[in-house]
Order: structure tokens, then C-alpha cells, then sequence
């Protein structure tokens, strides 16, 4: 066993000056507590694993509840200002029964021991320190895969404040119609979450980092801004070592992967992105005859997405079997690049813009569900000289990403993330992370819950429960970790605004949209008129 000490703000301890980072062999990372030093027991997860299960599960259940109670005391040591009550509140969305609709109806709640003005107190006037949650959420051990390797998803989640006109930074979002071409431009908050996903077909991830970009910010960055943060976190965590496989992240259409390997070129991940099905790229070009003059060749000949002419000569091919989509034919093509211009946010490069150099994968399926029509589907990987075990492998984690739909499901449908009608986007900084502290101690719970299943449903053995079925049994498991809040000191309610009189401070309206900054606002192009045009109008 090897030590490696590196100063950490917090991880599931209290405060110390310096945290010791405990890497033995033979297992998986499991980090725990010992006294004022934080331990992570970080271990090589071996390539040869024939079954990939949560190791939180392998472990006794008195060490899984000792987990537990560790991060809800790491938990409220992260709460700064009215930490009693924001406590309380994350303990209501796990314990109240059913969905939650409405904030102040949490107070109600088991778990929840004040009144229901203490709730939206706690959110506008608390504090959460959210870097050192950020640790804390780090260091919970993730989903482990056969091979060791950690697969990351990005994607964006919408807080939709369509009426809400006194709340400023909102942005519009796009929400998707049932038609086509019927989706929407509704004002509202973006968030960007960054999890780790786990293998086969389940609904559960694990939510690390979330960001709402504003309206002065660049959507490349802020997605940059975090994968870089979340990566440097998990190597300080001992979850990732040097020589360990690149992190896989996968993204979905609406991200500039091409910008964001440029961004990302230093950090050890691999990106893999879906692309739209008009993007164009260029294979190395062939080299010139000899004596022929002029500068050398930058591009050679075209794969167009939707002209099947250009997509002869694969570097790669093959084919899987999925049991949704039958038989999937790949076909992938090495080095391949697009044509960028100096516009955008490549307007002020300086010098000659290079050329980023990928890997296009095609993707065939058999069939898709619900009778659509069969089209291919195409990614890009940020990494060149692949093979067909390592294209199996890229797909196959993208595949895995509409997991994180599931996790966006439940955050709105069960948790309540976005029912809060909050005018202060930093209060709703403080309720997303609030609902990412109350996710992880469902992962946390997995195998500690019973199940309490409803007439109608089928019996689930601990550790294969979905997150709503570990939620309707945490309220057992609360009582045995115990909870560090206070209880509520008796007191009077404040006089309030007299009765009858106007509110003079009116809250001040906030329009909607980007901001450019100055000098960098959008100009009207005029139109250009033709001589001959007006000529043969006279």
C-alpha cells in the first residue's frame, strides 16, 4: 500500500490541513473516514473482471450505513448559512410520500421540523459551499465497468420560467414537439450536467457537477470549464491514475465537440459526439504528383453524412448485436477533418486555424423503436488510429448516455427540482445542488433500502431497485444514520408588512436572451443591389 498526501479542501471529513489519499491493490476505490484524515482506498480495478457491479454493494452493510452517515455529515458541513433547514429540506424530498409538487408542501413532510416559511428562507438567505460539495460528491465511488474505464456523459437540462419575468439571466431553451420541426424556444435556466454512467441498461447514474451558463457565457467554455474540473477531481480522488485508459465523454448533437477537442486537447479523455446528419468532412488528402508546385494539399476528398456516394473506403468495419436495435453495422473512417473558418468564436485565432483530426463512426441499426424511419447515426471521436475494439467501445458507451434521461426524468417528475418558483437564480443554484446531494444518497442507500413496493408492482431484491423504489424506502434508512441537523429553537413569527399596505419595492423586470458584449453586437447585413436589376426596373 502506497500514501499520497495532496491537499484537499473536503472529502466526507471534517476540516484538516492536510488529506491523505490511501492507494492499495487488488479491488476498486473506496473512499472512508478515519478520525480528521480523509482515506481514499483507491485500487486498480483489474481489466480481466467478469461481472460489473457496484463494490459499494460487496461491502457490509454496517460499512455501507457508516458511508452513508459520513457524506450526510460531510453534507451538512457544506451548508454554510440556515443549514438546519436546508438539511431538513433535502431529508423532506427523500422521505415525503409521492412526488414533489409543491416546495412549501415539504414542511409537511417526515424528516422536516419547521414551518413551511423556513423553506423558501432557507433557499434565498442559505449559503452551500459548492466546491466543497463538489468533493464530496467526487468522492463517492462510481460506476465500475468490466474494464475499468470511466465513462462520462454531458448534457443539458432545462429549468423552464416562461412567466417568471422579475428573474433575471434566463435564456431561451429549446424544448422538443412531438412533430417535426414542433419544438419550442421557452425562456427558462440551463443547466449543464456532467455524470458517470454505468454499464448495461439501468436508469441510475452519478450526477458530479452541475453549471447554469449565463447569458455572456459561451456554452463550448462552460461545458470546457467543467470537464476539466471534474477530471482534475477525479484524479486527485484516486479515481483515475496515470496510466490508466482516457475518460470517455459522450455529447450529444448540440455541443461543438470539434471546438471542445481543442479546448480539451491536454486533459487524458476521448470525446464522442453525435453529429448532425449534414456534416461534412475531409479525409487526408493523397500526395501531390511529382513537380507539381503550389503549396501542399490540406484537404482530400469528402464524407458527406447524407450522400452515401462519398462513403466508400472504411478504415473500419464490422457489426454487433443489441437486443434493441438488432444487428448494428459500423463503418468508421481515420483521420478526418472539417473545413473551420475564422467566424464564431474562431474569429480572433490567431495565426492559421489547424486542422482537429478524428475518427467518423456510422452506425446502422436493424431496427428502432417505434416504427422510425432507419436512419444512420454518426459520431465523432476525438482521437485517430482507432481499431474495432476500440470503436466498440465508443459507441457502445454513447449508447449508454440517454441514461442521463432517466436522471433528468426523475429530478423533475419525482424530486421536485424544478417546482420551486424561485426568483434568484442563485437560490436555484443552491436547489440543484441540493437535489444532486439528495441522488447521491440514494446511490448510497441502494443496498440498505427495502423495498416497499406497491400491490402492483413486482418485488426488487436490495441493490437492483430503480431510484424511486430506494426513495420510497430511505425514510427507514434515515432513522438508522441519524441526522447532524438541529432541532427547530421555539420562537415567534415576525410582524410582516402591515396589513393594507402596497409594496413599494417592486422587483425590477429582466428581458430574455444572449447578451454580446460591447463592441461585439450584431449588425444588420444590408442587402446588396444589382445594377442590373435596377436598370430593368427603369
Amino acid at each position: 500500500m502506497r500514501r499520497i498526501w495532496c491537499p484537499i479542501a473536503c472529502l466526507l471529513t471534517s476540516t484538516a490541513a492536510d488529506r491523505c489519499v490511501v492507494v492499495a491493490a487488488g479491488g476498486h476505490r473506496v473512499p472512508s473516514c478515519v478520525s480528521n484524515t480523509y482515506t481514499v482506498e483507491a485500487v486498480a480495478v483489474a481489466s480481466s473482471m467478469t461481472q460489473a457491479v457496484n463494490y459499494c454493494e460487496d461491502l457490509p452493510e454496517a460499512d455501507q450505513a457508516r458511508r452513508l452517515a459520513g457524506f450526510r455529515g460531510e453534507l451538512y458541513r457544506c451548508l454554510t448559512a440556515r443549514a438546519d433547514e436546508l438539511f431538513d429540506l433535502a431529508d423532506a424530498v427523500l422521505c415525503a410520500d409521492g412526488p414533489v409538487r409543491v416546495l412549501a408542501g415539504l414542511s409537511l413532510a417526515p424528516g422536516h421540523c419547521r414551518g413551511h416559511g423556513a423553506v423558501y428562507d432557507a433557499l434565498n438567505a442559505g449559503r452551500v459551499d459548492v466546491p466543497r460539495l463538489r468533493w464530496a460528491v467526487g468522492a463517492v465511488p462510481l460506476p465500475c465497468w468490466p474494464d475499468g474505464r470511466i465513462r462520462l456523459a454531458a448534457d443539458v437540462c432545462n429549468w423552464l420560467r416562461p412567466e417568471a419575468r422579475t428573474s433575471p439571466e434566463r435564456m431561451f431553451c429549446h424544448v422538443h414537439g412531438r412533430g417535426n420541426n414542433a419544438g419550442q424556444m421557452i425562456p427558462g435556466w440551463p443547466y449543464s450536467f456532467v455524470a458517470a454512467l454505468g454499464p448495461g441498461a439501468t436508469s441510475w447514474t452519478a450526477p458530479l457537477d452541475a453549471a447554469r451558463p449565463g447569458p455572456r457565457d459561451d456554452p463550448a467554455e462552460v461545458t470546457a470549464a467543467q470537464l476539466r474540473e471534474v477530471t482534475g477531481r477525479l484524479a486527485a480522488a484516486g479515481a483515475w491514475r496515470e496510466g490508466d485508459p482516457d475518460i470517455i465523454v459522450v455529447l450529444d448533437a448540440g455541443y461543438d465537440v470539434i471546438r471542445l477537442a481543442w479546448l480539451l486537447a491536454d486533459l487524458p479523455i476521448v470525446l464522442c459526439a453525435r453529429l448532425r446528419s449534414n456534416r461534412v468532412f475531409w479525409r487526408v488528402p493523397a500526395p501531390k504528383p511529382p513537380g507539381m508546385g503550389g503549396p501542399p494539399r490540406e484537404h482530400g476528398t469528402p464524407v458527406k453524412c447524407d450522400d452515401e456516394k462519398t462513403w466508400a473506403g472504411p478504415s473500419v468495419t464490422g457489426g454487433a448485436e443489441t437486443a434493441r436495435y438488432g444487428t448494428v453495422q459500423v463503418a468508421a473512417w481515420d483521420r478526418v477533418h472539417p473545413k473551420l473558418a475564422k467566424v464564431g468564436a474562431r474569429e480572433h485565432h490567431p495565426g492559421k486555424i489547424p486542422l482537429i483530426e478524428g475518427t467518423l463512426i456510422q452506425l446502422q441499426p436493424a431496427r428502432l423503436p417505434g416504427y422510425r424511419e432507419l436512419k444512420p447515426l454518426w459520431l465523432w471521436a476525438s482521437l485517430t488510429g482507432a481499431g474495432e475494439p476500440e470503436i466498440a467501445v465508443l459507441w457502445q458507451a454513447f449508447l449508454r448516455r440517454f441514461d442521463l434521461e432517466h436522471t433528468f426524468r426523475l429530478f423533475k417528475q419525482v424530486l421536485g427540482w424544478d417546482a420551486p418558483l424561485l426568483r434568484d437564480p442563485a437560490a436555484a443554484d443552491r436547489w440543484t445542488w441540493l437535489i444532486i446531494a439528495v441522488y447521491t444518497q440514494l446511490r448510497l442507500a441502494r443496498p440498505l433500502a427495502a423495498d416497499l413496493r406497491l400491490p402492483w408492482q413486482r418485488p426488487q431484491p436490495p441493490g437492483t431497485m430503480t431510484p424511486a423504489r430506494v426513495r420510497r424506502g430511505f425514510r427507514c434508512v434515515r432513522d438508522t444514520a441519524g441526522t447532524p441537523a438541529a432541532p427547530p429553537k421555539p420562537c415567534k413569527p415576525g410582524p410582516g408588512r402591515p396589513k393594507g399596505s402596497p409594496n413599494r419595492h417592486k422587483a425590477p423586470r429582466h428581458d430574455v436572451g444572449k447578451r454580446h458584449p460591447e463592441g461585439k453586437k450584431r449588425t444588420k447585413r444590408r442587402a446588396k443591389t444589382r445594377p442590373g436589376r435596377l436598370n430593368r426596373k427603369l
